[in-house]
């Protein structure tokens, strides 16, 4: 899958994040960001910096992907649509 593609494809039509393989490649954006094997931007061997839209809308689009949930951690408890890391 060419999750590029995707990704740019749902930015322009939201209705694709009801499609399952739409939401699979933008977990698995996220997934290589974790990794560290994708980057937002990165740095270039001019000096200058690059930026990677495509992955910087992937990270947007992943929050209409969640839902809130509740989280706990010892005695306090907060809401959010990602685990922490």
């Amino acid at each position: 899958m060419n999750y590029q593609a995707a990704i740019e494809q749902a930015w322009e039509n939201r209705e694709l994040l009801k499609n399952t393989e739409t939401i699979s490649a933008i977990e698995a954006v996220i997934e290589e960001l974790d990794k560290g094997r994708l980057r937002v931007a990165e740095p270039l061997a001019s000096g200058d910096w690059q930026v990677n839209d495509w992955v910087k809308k992937a990270v947007i689009l992943y929050f209409p992907t969640r839902t809130m949930e509740t989280w706990q951690s010892g005695p306090m408890e907060f809401h959010d649509k990602m685990a922490l890391k």
